[in-house]
């Protein structure tokens, strides 16, 4: 045998070895032996529950930290970028807050050479009273600074709405007066960006009260801004220092703008449309706008429809890229080639023309269409011939149905509410036996009078019908009876009645019951209130949102879903890496704009343009969630004309309010509550939130004011608002769970109508009408306990209601805003 195939001969041990038992392990083998024989190779399918929960959470972890990681690398990305080559200038806006500051020194002083800036005058905002641009090559950033009229509420808010920073000059003693403190309020709702407070006059006290001063103002300033931190501008210096705050302090995101992109117009320039098309472009009066500006928030698309706020929607024609006018040079200029810019590149596939940049032309294909409204197709209720399947079924369900009688043009669901005759014996026995104790001569002669009651109708039928000759003949008349109820009406005084029931009135509009109404002496209540139903419960009773709808619904959109529609349109614009990008200094070529536009931009007003996301130019139903502003005193009714201010539109509309519930059905509210929230809902274009909401009331001079701050809620058509109307009766006699009512109603016709809605009284008893008594409304009620005399008996009705059409985007610009005095106090008022 070879060497190499020789094997060493194994230990074998001698007679006197010790040998244990075997542990019985079942055959299982040992952690250590599964390591020591795969060596360090772990298989997937061979890892235990726990292993895989291990590895999840690792994982989960992991996941979470990149995440954050990226998150916190994108946001000092996007800081770096603000004000640098690569991003658009700092917008600063300065804002004064009181009457006695001059918010025009505090530009006077940052223009200085002082400072350390290279000012540009016409590289602001063209047609503003003082705009201008500021390149500090020392801390490579450059600023905008834009001063808009604070008059002007509208130019104010639209200007801060796209503002990096907002530069608030308050006044050394008093802060601001009341109609800063009213532009504060709307800029908070709005969202207020990234904030300096400047403040004047400090230099001029003396050294001493310099320290008391500004200490006493910090105290003041503390209610809306905590922390703060405040600026005097009195010097060159002061203003090297403010700079330096605005370029390194933290940036605000505000989430309605930063998913949209948008431009603040620096150059306009307008062109009216010809007719070369055979269009008819010089009739219309509308022309093409072109604005030059830099893209902020998100990259721009050619194909997304433009909102210029408070003028309406448009379309794009093209995007070029101009050399940029403010850039940042830290050293000695060098010449560069027109048509070259290595910062804004298209591929290589745009036109130069001369030193313009043609980036990207929109694709009628793939544009979006500026239809608001959904089209109306007259046809879309027409029966079409049935199919056999259809008439298959339609004969069986025919055979199986329930025959029952009812008025005339009752539909299918209308019916389902109606009682018949076996539903109507089973009430009559559950309310005999609640009355077992009222076993009086008169409750046994009614009882024998009501045997052949006639079948109810609901209260809730939509159309009111006299109903035909056979159903007229089983109402239930006063002189188709005999027995006590024929004398009932003898010895009553109708004059007396009549007498009672203005002082039960009277009284009665001093407890300023909610939703009381008074039922019409002269019209029938069945045909006074025929739109409205009985709910057995307001929290459980079913209500069909599609029924009955009004006209207006066939033009509104609504989505399947609308939160999972909202998720993916936002989480796409987040990741979009196409179109103009954020920094360039692009020129949008806007069609068929009407010249009011421009008009208004040469007037020195700011044009806000954003970019809209997928269907929000669409009409539907938008619900706003807001609470009464603290500094409104008038009352505000629902379905008044209010004016809106949802992120960057503003337009007109009337609202009717409701409850915030999580219920499917919420009751309507007369007027704007000021001590809970309120729901608004509106006839309005999409906004996808999170969207903040002011709410204005405009006055009768033209002022305008702010009667209500929220957030944009949801696009629900289907939200169900329902109005409720209380009628209300006195119990004339009461015979313990028993008591004739009057005053409900004036005649038995109504009594029958609206006997299966159920009553409640206002200390908590729950009862039905049983029978009518006479003929002039009094009816016997049977009610779960025992009836007091002080109580109230109550009949809640309902109806779905909707907003009015009345959708204006157009809001006239509002005078100069002065506070409302209060009324005078009653001990104020001369009774003589």
């Amino acid at each position: 045998m070879a060497a190499g195939d020789e094997q060493q001969q194994a230990h074998r041990p001698g007679a006197y070895k010790q040998k244990n038992k075997l542990h019985k392990h079942g055959k299982h083998r040992t952690k250590g032996e599964i390591g020591r024989e795969n060596k360090g190779r772990v298989a997937v399918m061979a890892l235990s529950k726990r292993q895989r929960r291990e590895m999840r959470k690792m994982d989960r972890r992991n996941k979470a930290n990149q995440l954050r990681r990226n998150k916190k690398d994108l946001v000092l990305t996007e800081k770096r970028k603000l004000g640098s080559r690569d991003g658009p200038p700092h917008l600063v806006v300065v804002v004064a807050l009181h009457a006695g500051v001059d918010a025009g020194a505090v530009t006077k002083i940052l223009r200085g050479e002082g400072a350390g800036g290279v000012v540009h005058e016409d590289q602001g905002v063209t047609g503003a009273k003082d705009s201008f641009g500021l390149v500090l090559p020392r801390f490579k950033q450059r600023f905008i600074f834009y001063r808009p009229d604070t008059a002007d509420l509208h130019s104010l808010l639209d200007v801060a709405k796209i503002a990096d920073s907002l530069v608030f000059v308050l006044e050394s003693t008093e802060g601001w007066d009341s109609y800063g403190d009213y532009c504060l309020s709307c800029l908070f709702t709005q969202g207020l960006p990234s904030h300096a407070l400047v403040c004047q006059g400090v230099a001029d006290l003396a050294v001493k009260k310099r320290t008391e001063s500004r200490r006493a103002l910090s105290r003041l300033v503390e209610s809306h801004f905590p922390e703060p931190r405040l600026f005097p501008v009195d010097g060159e210096q002061d203003a090297m220092l403010l700079l330096r705050h605005l370029s390194a302090q933290k940036q605000r995101r505000l989430g309605f703008r930063s998913r949209r992109s948008h431009l603040l117009a620096q150059r306009a320039t307008y062109l009216p449309n010809t007719s070369q098309d055979g269009k008819g472009g010089l009739a219309t009066g509308l022309g093409t706008l072109s604005v030059s500006g830099y893209i902020r928030g998100c990259p721009l698309q050619v194909n997304r429809l433009v909102h210029i706020t408070g003028h309406g929607d448009f379309q794009l024609s093209q995007i070029d890229a101009p050399a940029d006018p403010l850039p940042v040079v830290t050293a000695a200029p060098r010449p560069v080639k027109p048509g070259r810019d290595v910062e804004m590149t298209d591929g290589g596939d745009g036109n130069v023309k001369g030193d313009v940049r043609v980036l990207m032309k929109a694709d009628p294909e793939k544009r979006e269409s500026l239809q608001a409204e959904a089209d109306v197709d007259p046809m879309d209720g027409e029966q079409t011939w049935p199919t056999e399947a259809e008439l298959e079924e339609a004969e069986e369900a025919r055979k199986n149905r329930r025959v029952m009688k009812v008025p005339k043009g009752t539909s299918d669901y209308q019916a389902s509410w109606i009682i018949d005759d076996a539903e109507q014996e089973e009430d009559d026995n559950d309310s005999d036996s609640w009355d077992d104790d009222d076993d009086d001569d008169e409750d046994g002669m009614m009882e024998d009078e009501m045997d052949g009651d006639n079948e109810s109708q609901d209260a809730g039928s939509e159309c009111a019908s006299e109903g035909d000759d056979d159903e007229e003949e089983e109402e239930i008349s006063s002189t188709g009876h005999t027995g006590a109820e024929q004398n009932y009406d003898e010895g009553m005084d109708e004059a007396e009645e009549g007498e009672g029931l203005r002082r039960y009135r009277e009284a009665r509009a001093n407890e300023m019951f909610p939703d009381e109404v008074d039922t019409p002496l002269d019209v029938p209540a069945k045909t006074r209130f025929q739109k409205f139903r009985g709910l057995k419960s307001f929290r459980s009773s079913p209500w069909d949102h599609l029924e009955n709808l009004p006209p207006d619904y066939s033009r509104i959109y609504q989505f399947q879903n609308f939160e999972r529609m909202r998720r993916r349109i936002q989480a796409d614009a987040a990741n979009e890496e196409e179109g103009a990008m954020v920094g360039w200094y692009v020129t949008l070529h806007i069609l068929d704009v009407p010249p009011s536009v421009i008009e208004s931009f040469q007037t020195g007003k700011p044009l806000v343009l954003v970019s809209l996301l997928p269907h929000e130019q669409k009409m539907s139903v938008m619900h706003m969630l807001v609470r009464q502003h603290p500094s409104n005193t008038e009352p505000v009714k629902s379905k008044e004309d209010l004016v809106f201010q949802c992120g960057f539109r503003r337009f007109r509309a009337s609202a009717i309010f409701s409850q915030h519930t999580s219920a499917d059905k919420h009751k309507m509210e007369r007027f704007l509550r000021s001590d809970a929230p309120t729901v608004m809902s509106v006839y309005a274009p999409i906004t996808f939130p999170t969207t903040g909401v002011l709410v204005f009331k405009q006055r009768d001079n033209g002022m305008q004011d702010l009667v209500a701050t929220g957030t944009l809620l949801s696009c629900d058509p289907r939200r169900v608002v329902l109005k409720r109307i209380v009628l209300s009766g006195h119990p004339f006699k009461i015979n313990r769970r028993s008591a004739v009512v009057r005053y409900m109603f004036f005649n038995r016709d109504d009594i029958l109508w609206f006997k299966p809605v159920e009553l409640r009284t206002k200390w908590g008893r729950r009862g039905h009408i049983k029978e009518a008594l006479g003929t002039h409304g009094h009816m016997k009620c049977v009610f779960d306990s025992q009836m007091r005399s002080q109580d109230t008996v109550l009949m809640n009705l309902y109806k779905r209601v909707y907003p009015h059409w009345t959708y204006d985007p157009y809001v006239p610009a509002p005078l100069p805003w002065v506070k409302r005095e209060p009324p005078p106090a009653l001990c104020d008022i001369d009774m003589e």
